[in-house]
């Protein structure tokens, strides 16, 4: 049992390691000067800048429109993927017809779909409605993806909620709307808190969407650092730089929620009637 834990706790400290190194040197590396990042050996002890950050905001470079576009497309598409997951989720856990698995797994079977088969017909769509090049297909684009897993998840979270709980408050006077909204939703925080953050986070990150709908005014962050990378030079302080910019709000977002996160990851909601 001793040597169990123990070899729990060296796994557990490589993939930390794993995990945060990789981290730590793009940070270290985006507040080290122009010469420095290069250095062989590399140095760790410098003279911190915030240049490659002011070259960023300021420069030819500037990634400002850049980060909105970023904010808008994966907030936007995040808050309406986990408003209506919410209202899909309870409706397919609480009713009951025929079909009713076959109708949940569709859904979560066009989550599957890899981006590459989605991409053609979204493009011809967007193409045909005005939304090619604009922010509104890129939440669009999202939403293709982040509701139906939205959809699927707070549908187990619901299903997992004794009705009872719901029907003494309508035995009470509740209306369904008033005890879905103030009996199940906040018994489901952890699975809303969870959807929030994998919806974010796969809007933040996207890469091949944006690079495909997006246009000289909709292009996020992703799109931004693909920039510094040309066939004549990569611009290291800078790429790190975005780098940072991109990773550090995911990071904040997961720890402001963490306590819901790791309940909702393990579907942690209430069971038994």
């Amino acid at each position: 049992m001793k040597g169990g834990r123990i070899g729990v706790r060296v796994l557990m400290g490589v993939i930390l390691l794993w995990t945060v190194v990789p981290l730590a040197w793009m940070v270290l590396s985006s507040l080290k000067p122009a010469d420095e990042l290069t250095a062989n050996p590399p140095s760790l002890v410098f003279k911190p800048t915030f240049q490659h950050y002011s070259d960023l905001f300021g420069g030819a470079n500037d990634v400002g429109g850049y980060a909105v576009n970023s904010v808008i497309a994966a907030g936007v598409s995040t808050i309406i993927a986990v408003g209506l997951g919410c209202l899909a989720g309870y409706g397919l856990a609480r009713s009951k017809f025929r079909g009713k698995d076959h109708v949940s797994f569709w859904i979560i079977s066009t989550r599957m779909a890899p981006i590459a088969a989605v991409v053609l017909p979204l493009f011809v769509i967007f193409r045909g409605t005005g939304l090619l090049g604009t922010t509104t297909g890129l939440v669009v684009a999202y939403l293709t993806f982040n509701l139906p897993f939205a959809i699927w998840i707070m549908n187990a979270f619901f299903a997992g909620l004794p009705p009872a709980l719901e029907e003494a408050a309508m035995v009470d006077g509740a209306s369904r709307w008033t005890a879905f909204r103030r009996i199940a939703l906040p018994l489901v925080l952890p699975g809303i808190a969870t959807t929030t953050v994998l919806c974010l986070v796969f809007s933040w990150n996207d890469y091949a969407f944006a690079s495909t709908f997006s246009g000289p005014d909709s292009q996020t962050l992703p799109i931004a650092a693909s920039q510094l990378v040309t066939q004549t030079e990569i611009d290291w302080g800078q790429l790190t730089a975005i780098g940072t910019i991109v990773v550090a709000p995911m990071i904040v977002v997961g720890l402001v929620v963490r306590r819901w996160l790791v309940t909702g990851l393990t579907l942690g909601a209430v069971t038994g009637e």
